[in-house]
C-alpha cells in the first residue's frame, strides 16, 4: 500500500519527496495558526456566553463567532486536509507531484484567500474599520447578512486554491496510471480522488451563491438578493463540506489506526465502497438543514430526510471495518477474550489514543445527527445550542482530534525529529476528550430546553429556562469548564509541535510502512474504481434532489428576491407584555 519500506528512517519521506514535504509542512503550519486563533476566540465566546468573564462587548461577539467558525471550520480543517491528501497521493503512488510550481501556486492562493477573509473579519473589532471592512456574517455567511466584498473575494480565492489542489492530485494519478496501466488505484489515492470529486460537486453551489449573488450585491451591482435562494445554495454546499472535513479523518482511521494497533486493515473493498457511498450521498441532503424554512415544500424536505438516512450506511460500515481492524491488531499483540483485547492496544501512544477517542466521539455525534436528520424531532432542537453540541462532536472532535493526534505520527516524518513530549501529547488528547465531553453534553441538554445558539445573550428578560435535571447554571458551568479545557488542550498541542520542530532530538529509525489489508483490492469488483461512473451517478442524484426545489424558490421569490432592505428588527417590542405592539410591528414589516 505504501512505497515507504519498513526499515525507513524518520526522515526518509523528506529525503525522497523534499518538495512535497515542504508543502505539507506549510499546510500544517497554516492549519495550526488558524487553530490557535480559532481556539482563542472559542474561549472568549464560551466565557462570554456563560457570563463567567466578558472580554468584549456583546456587539463584538458576532465578529468573534464569525472568526471562530471561519478559522476553525474552514481554514484549520482544509489546510490540514490538503497536507494529508498530498502525503497520501505521494506515498501510495510512489511519485512526487507533476509540477512543484503548480503545487506552491495553489497553496499561495489558499493562503492569500485566508488572509483577505481573516483581515476583513478581524477589522470588525476596530471602532472605525478602514475602508468599511467587516464580515459579521457568521460561518454560514448567507443573506440577508452582508459582508464587505473583500471577504467574498477571500473565500473565492481559498476555494479556487482547493480546486487546484485537487487538479494537482489528479495529475499525479494520471501520470501514475500512464506508467501502471490496468493497476487498481491504491486505497489512499482512491480515497483522495473520490473525496475531491465530491468537493467539486459540492462547491458548485457556494460558488454560484458568491459569484452570482453575494459578491455583486456587496459591490452594489445588484440591489437585492433572494435570501432563501442563497441559503439553499449554501446548504447545498454546507452539508457535504462536513464530509470533506471527515474524509481525511476516515483516511487516517482506515490506514493509520490499524498500523498503530499492530495489525492490518480488515477490508480494502469495504473502504472503497464507503468512499463511493459518500461521493454519491453527501450532496443531495442539504435541505435537511432547512426543515423550518417556509419557502420549501414538505415533499422536498422529506426526500432530503430519506437521503440523509442512507448516509448512516457508510458510517456503520466504517465503524465495523475500523473496529475489526483494531481488534485484529490487538490480538496480534496478544489480546484475548471478548473485550480483554482492548487492554492490549497501545493506549500510551498519543496518535492511537487520540484517533480512537475521536472515533468514539464521532459515534456519539452520529446518534445526535439522527435527531437532526429526522423532520419531526428536528423541530425540537432546530437553531438551539444542541446543534453546536452536535457540530463539536463531529468536526470539533472526530476531525480536529484526529488531525491533532495524527500530527504526532507525521512530525518525525516531516521534521526528522522525535516528538518533544509524548506524555504531553497523551495528556493533550485526553484533555480534549474530557473537555468536549463536558461541553457537548451540556450543549445537547441545553438545546433540549430551547436555549438558542448564535446569540451573545441567550437569556430572555422575564423568562427562565426550566431544567428538568440540574439547572441552567450547572449547564453553563459545564460549557465554560469544557471550553476552557479545550483551549488548554489546544495550547499544549501547539507547544508540543513548536518544541518538536525547533528543539526536538533527531529521530531513530521508525517503521513508516502501511501494511496491506487482510482483504485486498483484488477481492473487490473493478467497477469500484470507475470514477467516471460514480461521478455521473452523483451528478444525477444532485439534479433530482435540487432542480425542482431551486426552481420553486426562484418561481415564488424571484432570482434576486423581492428586496430585503425594508425588513427592520422589532426593537420596540417587549414580549410577552407587548403582544399587541408585536402584532402591529409585524404587520408594518409585512406591509
Amino acid at each position: 500500500m505504501s512505497n515507504v519500506s519498513a526499515d525507513a528512517t524518520a526522515g526518509a519521506f523528506v529525503d525522497q519527496f523534499p518538495t512535497e514535504a515542504r508543502v505539507i509542512r506549510a499546510t500544517f503550519w497554516s492549519s495550526f495558526l488558524a487553530l490557535s486563533i480559532g481556539a482563542l476566540f472559542g474561549l472568549i465566546q464560551v466565557l462570554h456566553r456563560t457570563d463567567v468573564y466578558r472580554f468584549i462587548d456583546s456587539a463584538d461577539y458576532y465578529t468573534i463567532l464569525t472568526a471562530h467558525g471561519v478559522f476553525l471550520a474552514i481554514t484549520f480543517t482544509i489546510f490540514f486536509l490538503t497536507g494529508i491528501f498530498t502525503w497520501a497521493v505521494t506515498t501510495s503512488l510512489d511519485r512526487g507531484v507533476v509540477d512543484p510550481r503548480f503545487t506552491w501556486a495553489w497553496y499561495a492562493l489558499m493562503a492569500t484567500g485566508t488572509t483577505l477573509a481573516g483581515v476583513t473579519i478581524l477589522a470588525g473589532l476596530l471602532d472605525d474599520p478602514p475602508f468599511g471592512l467587516s464580515a459579521d456574517v457568521l460561518f454560514t455567511f448567507y443573506a440577508p447578512l452582508e459582508a464587505h466584498p473583500l471577504f467574498y473575494v477571500g473565500l473565492v480565492l481559498f476555494v479556487v486554491g482547493s480546486w487546484l489542489a485537487g487538479v494537482d492530485w489528479f495529475r499525479t494519478w494520471w501520470a501514475w496510471r500512464g506508467d501502471n496501466p490496468g493497476e487498481r488505484i491504491p486505497l489512499p489515492a482512491f480515497m483522495v480522488l473520490t473525496t475531491t470529486i465530491m468537493w467539486y460537486i459540492a462547491t458548485a453551489g457556494v460558488a454560484v451563491a458568491i459569484l452570482a449573488f453575494l459578491l455583486p450585491w456587496s459591490l452594489g451591482l445588484i440591489d437585492s438578493v433572494n435570501p432563501l435562494l442563497t441559503r439553499t445554495l449554501f446548504w447545498y454546499f454546507g452539508h457535504p463540506v462536513v464530509y470533506f472535513w471527515l474524509m481525511p479523518a476516515y483516511l487516517l482511521w482506515y490506514n493509520l489506526l490499524p498500523k498503530l494497533a499492530g495489525g492490518r486493515l480488515f477490508s480494502d473493498p469495504l473502504a472503497r465502497a464507503v468512499f463511493v457511498l459518500f461521493l454519491l450521498l453527501s450532496t443531495p441532503v442539504g435541505i435537511h438543514h432547512q426543515y423550518l424554512d417556509p419557502g420549501i415544500a414538505e415533499g422536498f424536505k422529506f426526500i432530503a430526510m430519506t437521503n440523509t438516512m442512507f448516509l448512516l450506511l457508510p458510517s456503520l460500515l466504517t465503524a465495523f471495518t475500523v473496529v475489526a481492524s483494531i481488534e485484529h491488531g490487538a490480538r496480534q499483540r496478544g489480546g484475548e477474550g471478548y473485550f480483554r483485547w482492548l487492554g492490549a492496544l497501545p493506549w500510551r501512544d498519543p496518535a492511537f489514543t487520540g484517533m480512537a477517542l475521536a472515533g468514539l466521539m464521532f459515534a456519539a455525534g452520529g446518534f445526535s445527527g439522527m435527531i437532526n436528520a429526522g423532520m419531526n424531532i428536528n423541530y425540537l432542537i432546530h437553531n438551539s445550542i444542541w446543534v453546536p453540541g452536535h457540530f463539536h462532536l463531529t468536526v470539533g472532535t472526530a476531525v480536529a482530534l484526529t488531525f491533532m493526534a495524527a500530527t504526532y505520527w507525521f512530525l518525525p516524518q516531516l521534521t526528522g525529529k522525535r516528538v518533544w513530549s509524548r506524555s504531553m501529547g497523551l495528556a493533550q488528547v485526553l484533555l480534549w476528550f474530557v473537555g468536549m465531553t463536558f461541553m457537548s453534553n451540556a450543549m445537547h441538554r441545553a438545546g433540549l430546553l430551547g436555549i438558542p445558539r448564535r446569540t451573545a445573550e441567550p437569556q430572555y428578560s422575564g423568562f427562565e429556562f426550566e431544567a428538568g435535571v440540574g439547572s441552567v447554571a450547572e449547564l453553563d458551568a459545564q460549557i465554560a469548564l469544557g471550553g476552557t479545557l479545550l483551549f488548554v488542550s489546544a495550547m499544549l498541542f501547539l507547544a508540543n509541535v513548536i518544541a518538536t520542530t525547533f528543539g526536538g532530538e533527531t529521530a531513530h529509525a521508525v517503521d513508516n510502512a502501511l501494511p496491506p489489508a487482510l482483504s485486498g483490492p483484488d477481492d473487490s469488483p473493478a467497477v469500484l474504481d470507475n470514477l467516471r461512473l460514480w461521478t455521473a451517478i452523483a451528478v444525477v442524484l444532485v439534479v433530482f434532489a435540487y432542480v425542482f426545489p431551486l426552481a420553486s424558490i426562484v418561481d415564488s421569490g424571484g432570482l434576486f428576491g423581492p428586496g430585503i432592505d425594508g425588513i427592520k428588527p422589532l426593537t420596540s417590542v417587549a414580549l410577552p407584555g407587548g403582544l399587541e405592539a408585536a402584532v402591529e410591528s409585524v404587520a408594518e414589516v409585512i406591509a
